[in-house]
């Protein structure tokens, strides 16, 4: 397990409201879910993950977007893809993970996404200023990769956290120039006013488990706000399992709670935010979910 993300071990318990809470089976009518950010590789999942599958397909998630964090895990998400014929992955180096981007990281990125049509974005890529202050370093790592995307005309899968005026400025400054990839804000947690500067530059805006916790009354108002047609959902699991299960592992399945919540506050059926979100996840990342 790397360090980017809070242990979801440590959360407190909180309350869900009454969908969040009972939503975890498949959503009605036989709508399906995307998982859109994940991490199955940790070793988190090494004793039970075909049980965990299974769980994701009775949820209804039909695919998945395996994010990568730095480039040895490259080859073990492959694998999994073989394995998991509904995943999907990026390719990329994670902004606490800069200690492993190197002078032919790039290259290495590049190699690895022209190799494989299943990598459908670069990333987990972006700036964190909650755990690290090393701006600098961070944009070194950050710049080349957003060229990438731009090269490769692929999306960019984007961690923020404590860090949107930078992020802001930096692809504000990638739009007037004409180089700004297209992408998504994942497991968003910033503020509506900072919600708005990512919209307006054609971003998606991606919600995780932190949706479903009873405090998180900025990441409420972003989803009752956010434009039907720009908003996806996620697990970033094993990372912030939604409520109930908050404090414990997260897995795809429990992708259905935060949809479920995310319907809750829009005041949406489930099956109406589980087929806007996966068209939307569909429509940024190219997926073609019949062939999956």
């Amino acid at each position: 397990m790397t360090p980017h993300a809070p242990p979801a071990t440590t959360a407190p318990a909180a309350t869900a409201a009454p969908a969040a809470t009972a939503a975890l089976a498949a959503p009605p009518d036989g709508a399906a879910l995307v998982d859109s950010h994940c991490h199955i590789v940790f070793r988190d999942f090494d004793d039970d993950l075909e049980a965990v599958a299974e769980r994701w397909r009775q949820a209804g998630v039909k695919a998945l977007v395996h994010a990568c964090v730095e480039p040895a895990e490259i080859p073990a998400i492959r694998a999994l893809a073989d394995r998991f014929p509904e995943m999907r992955y990026s390719v990329g180096v994670h902004p606490l993970d800069t200690r492993h981007w190197a002078a032919d990281t790039q290259q290495q990125l590049r190699e690895a996404a022209q190799a494989d049509s299943r990598v459908v974005a670069i990333g987990e890529l972006g700036l964190d200023l909650f755990r690290q202050q090393n701006l600098e370093e961070q944009l070194a790592a950050l710049r080349p990769q957003l060229d990438l995307a731009v090269e490769l005309d692929l999306p960019v899968i984007i961690h923020c956290r404590d860090a949107a005026e930078p992020m802001l400025a930096e692809l504000r400054q990638r739009s007037e120039a004409g180089s700004c990839p297209r992408g998504v804000m994942h497991c968003w947690g910033g503020t509506p006013e900072e919600m708005e500067g990512f919209l307006e530059l054609g971003l998606y805006i991606s919600f995780s488990g932190v949706v479903t916790f009873a405090k998180a009354e900025a990441t409420h108002a972003c989803a009752r706000q956010v434009p039907a047609h720009r908003y996806l959902v996620e697990t970033d699991c094993p990372f912030l399992a939604p409520v109930p299960r908050r404090g414990k592992r997260n897995e795809p399945a429990y992708v259905a709670a935060v949809a479920a919540r995310v319907a809750e506050l829009r005041g949406e059926p489930l099956a109406t935010v589980a087929c806007t979100s996966s068209a939307n996840a569909t429509a940024l990342f190219g997926l073609h979910l019949d062939d999956v």
